[in-house]
């Protein structure tokens, strides 16, 4: 009987911790502490999951996604980028470049884009200073936020508090 007591508060306690983890994976981030739309997206540069460095500004002409995301091979992660992936040929054909961001470094990103056949890039940010440039920078981990830059540079929309199954048709429904 003792036995069977343990291994059920041993199960509770884990369901504890994965519901916090959970929670603080997916925490609101409020629009007003977000970047804001029409402001000029902030340059960067970052290696992606193959160690070639991506520069904003060298997008400028395209529309650009940057969402940000907590953590590779997580479930709600993989569920957007697999989401991004499945959409990825009618988003590309609306001239836009997607780039996930997260604290990962660059080899988590590579074996996370293979496993799960990502097409887009991935940019490592384990320091984490374009998170905070963009005010992605959660109590744990990354914020599952997300900006849609126009090609000027410029802020088209921001999405702060992501759904990781439907954020895909919601921005190709904002690109029209």
């Amino acid at each position: 009987m003792i036995f069977i007591a343990n291994d059920f508060f041993k199960y509770v306690a884990l369901i504890i911790i994965m519901g916090i983890l959970v929670f603080t994976m997916t925490a609101c981030v409020k629009e007003e502490d977000m970047l804001t739309t029409g402001s000029k997206a902030p340059d960067f540069e970052l290696p992606d999951q193959d160690a070639a460095t991506h520069k904003l500004s060298s997008y400028l002409g395209k529309k650009v996604l940057i969402y940000f995301y907590p953590k590779d091979n997580t479930p709600g992660c993989t569920v957007e980028a697999c989401s991004l992936r499945d959409n990825f040929n009618q988003l590309k054909e609306k001239n836009l470049v997607i780039f996930g961001i997260s604290a990962d470094t660059v080899e988590s990103h590579k074996k996370f884009a293979q496993e799960h056949g990502l097409p887009f890039t991935l940019l490592a940010d384990p320091e984490k200073k374009v998170v905070e440039l963009y005010k992605a920078n959660g109590k744990l981990f990354v914020s599952r936020i997300s900006y849609l830059i126009d090609e000027e540079g410029k802020i088209l929309k921001v999405y702060p508090n992501v759904n990781p199954v439907s954020h895909a048709s919601e921005i190709m429904s904002d690109l029209g």
